[in-house]
């Protein structure tokens, strides 16, 4: 007879799929392109807010480090609020829903 019971296995279980679950909202592609480009957004914005009247007359009067700044703040804090408002949903265990349904 086994040392473990039917309890421990299941419990086992569902520790193991809430990690992957975890690891899986951590590493969903949306978080890591929105945190670079906010980051990334917050450099270059600064860099166009300490823009000399030199480099701005280079880019033909247009301040282009803070437009391009700017939009990568956008771009970035919409990758978040997509990732916040629709969150990555758990693995479905087909093999295991089929069998809790044959029981």
């Amino acid at each position: 007879m086994s040392e473990y019971s039917e309890r421990d296995v299941q419990r086992e279980v569902t520790e193991l799929e809430g990690k992957s679950a975890t690891a899986a909202r951590l590493f969903d592609i949306r978080r890591i392109i929105g945190g670079l480009f906010v980051v990334y957004g917050i450099i270059i914005t600064l860099t166009g807010l300490t823009a000399s009247d030199a480099e701005i007359d280079k880019a033909e009067g247009v301040n282009i480090n803070l437009w391009t700044g700017l939009g990568m703040l956008g771009l970035g804090v919409f990758f978040l609020a997509w990732l916040w408002l629709r969150p990555v949903a758990p693995p479905v265990d087909v093999e295991r829903l089929a069998e809790e349904d044959s029981e």
